[in-house]
């Protein structure tokens, strides 16, 4: 039952299948409408106005540099896997769940080296198991984490070259 709440609202994958299965958003527009006519409610005010010919519209530029503040947000502790490394001055943070592993690796080797090419001479695990330069937080979260609890424990080393 606890797999329900894994599921969360993807709008690129949305995207995606609205492009993919002709007349899909428009014909569950038409489904919503109908939905809310027969119950008397009102509808709810759209999250994400749409151009005339029913395709969602470009992203706009904004000069907030906040831009991930509103997304689904996880907390992590960075905890020090190897004796001879430093450790950052603070080991929890709340990020995006789209951040990447690569994301913390820069952000490590910022704190640790102060030059963020160092980024590669860093390895972050997750149940002892190196994780992809690509995996995003919330797929190490559903896959690697799964269902315990708050923070997702991350741990960094210096990156390891096995021959």
């Amino acid at each position: 039952m606890f797999f329900f709440f894994m599921y969360s609202h993807d709008r690129t994958m949305q995207d995606i299948v609205y492009k993919l299965v002709p007349n899909l958003q428009k014909y569950e527009q038409k489904r919503e409408e109908k939905f809310y006519k027969k119950k008397g409610l009102p509808k709810p005010k759209q999250t994400e106005p749409e151009q005339q010919n029913g395709e969602l519209p470009t992203p706009k530029v904004d000069s907030n540099p906040d831009c991930h503040r509103l997304d689904e947000q996880v907390m992590i502790c960075l905890e020090c896997s190897a004796s001879h490394m430093k450790r950052l001055p603070r080991k929890y943070l709340h990020v995006s769940s789209y951040a990447t592993v690569t994301h913390i690796k820069k952000f490590i080797a910022m704190k640790l080296y102060k030059n963020v090419q160092k980024h590669k001479d860093v390895d972050i695990l997750c149940n002892e198991e190196i994780l992809g330069k690509h995996h995003t937080l919330k797929f190490v979260c559903v896959t690697r984490w799964r269902a315990k609890d708050t923070p997702l424990l991350l741990h960094y080393r210096r990156r390891v070259d096995v021959l």
